[in-house]
This record gives C-alpha cells, sequence and structure tokens, in this order.
C-alpha cells in the first residue's frame, strides 16, 4: 500500500489538505497527516483546528511513496520556512518519489527548492510570476514527470483524484469520483 504525508502548517487552506486526504484515504491509500507546528493541533486559514496523526518530529518519511503540500496563506510560507519539510521534499524528489502541491505552495515550496526546474506546473494565479524555471500552465493540474501541481480550492477534487489515479489506478480513482458524485457534478459519464 502507498503512503503518503500531508504536512499541515497554520495557514494552510482548508479544501486542499482535506480533500486529498478524504479522496486518497476512501481509495485505500495510507495516509498520514503531519504538524509541523509545536502543537498537534493546526489551524487552517479559515480558523478550523485540526488534529493530526503525528507531530514532524514523530516522522521518518524515508517511508514516503508521495508527500502533499497544501496552499493557503501563510500555511504555504510556514511550510517553506519549515526545514525539514524542505529536506523531506528534495530527498524524496531527488530519490523519484512523487511530490504533489496546490495552490501557493508549488511557487512558495517548490520554486524556490528546485523541484520546479525545468518542469511543467501550475499555482494560484499571481504566484506564477515565482515559476521562473519552470513552464506555467495555468491548467488546474500539471502532472510533470514526479511532480503534480494544482491552481487552487476549486482544484482540490481533481488535483485528489488524480494523485489517486497514480498512487492505486486510473479504475480506482474514477469509482471513488463516481460515488463521491464528483462526475455527476463535472457532468461526466
Amino acid at each position: 500500500m502507498a503512503k503518503v504525508y500531508v504536512f499541515l502548517a497554520n495557514g494552510f487552506e482548508d479544501v486542499e489538505a482535506l480533500i486529498p486526504v478524504d479522496v486518497l484515504r476512501r481509495g485505500g491509500i495510507e495516509v498520514v497527516t503531519v504538524s509541523i507546528t509545536d502543537f498537534p493541533l493546526v489551524t487552517s486559514a479559515h480558523g478550523v483546528n485540526i488534529e493530526t496523526d503525528i507531530m514532524y518530529e514523530q516522522g521518518d518519511f524515508s517511508d514516503a511513496d508521495m508527500i502533499i503540500l497544501p496552499g493557503g496563506m501563510p500555511g504555504a510560507s510556514n511550510l517553506y520556512d519549515h526545514k525539514g519539510v524542505c529536506k523531506a521534499v528534495v530527498d524524496l524528489f531527488a530519490a523519484g518519489g512523487k511530490v504533489a502541491a496546490i495552490c501557493a505552495a508549488p511557487a512558495v515550496v517548490l520554486a524556490p527548492l528546485g523541484v520546479l526546474d525545468g518542469k511543467k506546473a501550475t499555482c494560484y494565479p499571481g504566484f506564477e510570476s515565482a515559476l521562473t524555471e519552470a513552464t506555467y500552465t495555468g491548467d488546474l493540474v500539471t502532472v510533470d514527470g514526479n511532480v503534480t501541481t494544482a491552481e487552487g480550492p476549486a482544484a482540490a477534487f481533481p488535483f485528489a483524484y488524480e494523485l489517486l489515479s497514480q498512487l492505486s489506478n486510473r479504475q480506482t480513482a474514477d469509482q471513488i469520483a463516481e460515488g463521491m458524485r464528483y462526475k455527476h457534478l463535472m457532468g461526466m459519464r
């Protein structure tokens, strides 16, 4: 079974963190939420307190198949300011593991770490100027090799289904999307 770590910092965007957690767990993926604060409770950009599975200090992260970085401000900046998060992302990427980021996180975290160099990527509009070494697509979700980026809160569902298809398979992702009525919402069959 694939293992995913979702790093949460104060100020994270609620749906960008929790929709991928929900979708991946429905798809049978082991997802571990990680607080990078001093407490297991992390406060979202909209004042929602989320109790994480572990504190950063409790994690090893060498067994990660994927790391997910939600956006939101100042959540994305707080992720980048945490040296351990940066090291985990760079180490996993260098080892060929999957890295995923949404909203501001591609521009605020992945770009400065060099993860997006030479890659196609997307991010929240207004942050694209930070993607100096990447090709900005402006798409809801962009996949380039082992890096997946997404635009913002509205992209949280397609982002999550894409990640599930990568960690499991397209059939499982489609079944979960159908069961959650996403395909009906989008007029898909």
